[in-house]
């Protein structure tokens, strides 16, 4: 049978400050990026685009709250998150989560666009 498992404590954290969690390593897949992040309260994450891989992520808020700092050009934002909130983003645009007091906790998943073939009309 073909599936793996992980536990999230069994996954050590690494990346900027042990933020993330490399969850697609770990499972090894190979389809598309998946990855757990653990922001601690008032802390900021990696800000970042994907211009050079060409990804599109969306992310998962699965607990505590915060926002994104989103800019394109010389628009700028700052976009309010909270626990069961997604939220998506083209490859160029730049963005860097923001926790709020109780942290930010959120699942990344990213592919190029185009990779996905819709089945059915959902």
């Amino acid at each position: 049978m073909g599936y793996s498992v992980v536990q999230r404590e069994d996954v050590e954290p690494g990346g900027r400050n042990g933020q993330v969690r490399f969850v697609r390593k770990v499972l090894g897949v190979s389809a598309f990026g998946v990855n757990l992040f653990e922001i601690p309260p008032g802390e900021t994450g990696y800000e970042h685009d994907e211009t050079d891989s060409g990804q599109e992520e969306v992310y998962f808020v699965v607990s505590g709250s915060g926002s994104w700092l989103v800019s394109a050009g010389e628009v700028k934002e700052e976009v309010p998150v909270r626990a069961g909130t997604f939220i998506r983003f083209d490859p160029d645009t730049v963005r860097a989560p923001v926790a709020g007091p109780d942290g930010l906790t959120f699942v990344a998943i990213g592919v190029r666009p185009g990779s996905y073939e819709p089945r059915g009309n959902f």
